[in-house]
């Protein structure tokens, strides 16, 4: 994942001491250098102290911006002493790079309340918030007004805001596949192209008949298609599978990762079921989980919507994302409930060892679908047991009748607690439960749900309504 790259705008005034602009850009990059965030700004050879206070200042950063806009995530607004207001935003109004912005101030110490020392960066940063406001510039604040840099507070708001930057850069330009119609019981997962594309995610459609064609064409020897199969044999345990529905398998993702590279996607959503099982013979569980593994995730039953919250999910944690059913309570607690899919969740996700050798995941056939197609058709799927673990859950939906994209999201934990079924599965622990359970109901979102090994629902509420303008429930 590409490292988050920061641009850095250091305020300054000078009715206040300068030398506190020195040290204070100085601690700032010292600090962003930790935590592996690169930065672009001015050099103190190009303005006093690499600060910025006069419009020919503002200039100076903005150009250098411009130069390079394909880099920058964000811009991180640091305030050592009151800082000029009006130097602060009309540097990110002359760069126009359209990117998150978190304004930072520095706090002054009750015992260097003199002349050469005193700060005012707490009343300065509301007039740099106000100009901010008034230039239309859409902002983040850190959680404490003013903050130390190398404090655990601000540590946590510069990498909520790192993953900010990174899940509103990524879905603006992200391009995702949608590999066949979606399967015709599912009405549920009907998505709107065009309210995506307004928020600059764009949707490239595949026809099955058309990849079946490409498979067609691949010979069992292709050395694509052998690659892929060593692949498949190192990724999972694949004991019991037959040879021909792994050599299936292989050639299926060798045409889809082909497609998906042709067309520079980032996520993609295929109709799995039944056209899938009864036309080719296998389900594509095992591709699909490779992908999400490998950073590029893939939704079942084209749900072009709920990938789109695994991918937001991914930007911000650089971790694996899964698809699942909010699938059944468990027993009489109000606040747990079972999590399941057939299923296609990376490997990552799941128990690696176990006393019950039935949580390790291993490819098999779908239980489900074998009732209606054959099992000998329905080999490819991964099951096992999601780890336990906390995790952040996110459900993203189109609302044609609204004309918006609205989400909801939130953290939990998935447990330890006994369960024996069958497919991918794992229990959570929610709090409130009920409570999400019933705005789920009561907007009528999707059943399906991203989920993900990490804690970043603040992130993806920032960017999802501040950044992306989005309308989200954030369940707390």
């Amino acid at each position: 994942m590409k490292q988050t790259t920061l641009g850095l705008v250091v305020g300054n005034r000078g009715f206040f001491p300068g030398h506190l602009c020195e040290t204070g850009r100085q601690l700032i990059l010292d600090v962003l250098a930790q935590e592996g965030i690169d930065v672009i700004a001015l050099a103190p050879d190009e303005t006093p102290y690499g600060s910025v206070e006069s419009l020919e200042e503002a200039r100076k950063c903005a150009d250098l911006f411009k130069q390079h806009r394909d880099e920058i995530d964000g811009i991180l607004v640091t305030l050592p002493n009151f800082g000029d207001e009006r130097a602060v935003a009309n540097s990110i109004r002359f760069a126009n790079l359209d990117v998150p912005v978190l304004v930072q101030a520095f706090p002054d110490d009750a015992g260097q309340m003199t002349i050469n020392d005193r700060r005012d960066s707490f009343c300065g940063k509301m007039s740099s918030c106000n100009n901010l406001r008034q230039y239309g510039i859409k902002y983040s604040l850190t959680t404490l007004h003013t903050v130390d840099p190398t404090s655990e507070s601000f540590l946590a708001d510069l990498r909520q805001f790192a993953a900010t930057c990174r899940v509103a850069r990524g879905l603006k330009g992200a391009r995702v596949g949608a590999i066949g119609a979606r399967p015709a019981p599912f009405t549920t997962v009907r998505y709107s192209e065009k309210l995506l594309e307004r928020s600059g995610i764009s949707v490239e459609t595949l026809d099955m008949y058309e990849l079946f064609g490409w498979i067609n064409d691949l010979t069992d020897n292709d050395a694509g298609v052998i690659r892929k199969l060593d692949e498949i044999k190192a990724y999972v345990q694949t004991t019991g599978v037959p040879d021909e529905s792994l050599l299936r398998i292989a050639k299926l993702g060798y045409a889809i990762d082909r497609w998906m590279a042709d067309l520079d996607l980032h996520a993609s959503a295929i109709q799995c079921w039944t056209a899938m099982e009864q036309f080719y013979g296998v389900v594509p569980c095992t591709i699909m989980s490779m992908m999400s593994n490998a950073l590029v995730p893939s939704a079942c039953e084209t749900d072009i919507a709920g990938v789109v919250g695994m991918y937001a999910m991914m930007l911000a944690s650089g971790k694996p994302s899964a698809i699942v059913d909010w699938n059944n309570n468990y027993g009489g607690d109000p606040d747990k409930g079972v999590v399941f899919h057939c299923s296609n969740l990376p490997k990552d996700l799941f128990v690696s060892e176990s006393a019950d050798p039935g949580e390790i995941p291993l490819m098999d056939y779908q239980e489900i679908i074998a009732g209606t197609v054959g099992k000998e058709n329905t080999f490819g799927t991964i099951v096992g047991r999601v780890r336990a673990e906390p995790f952040t859950y996110c459900r993203v939906s189109t609302d044609d009748f609204g004309g918006r994209i609205m989400a909801y999201l939130g953290e939990g934990n998935l447990t330890n607690d006994p369960l024996k079924t069958f497919g991918g599965y794992g229990v959570i622990n929610i709090p409130n439960f009920q409570k999400l359970l019933r705005h789920i109901c009561e907007n009528g979102f999707e059943h399906h749900v991203a989920i993900n090994p990490s804690l970043v629902a603040g992130a993806l509420d920032e960017a999802f309504s501040k950044y992306m303008g989005w309308e989200v429930y954030h369940h707390a």
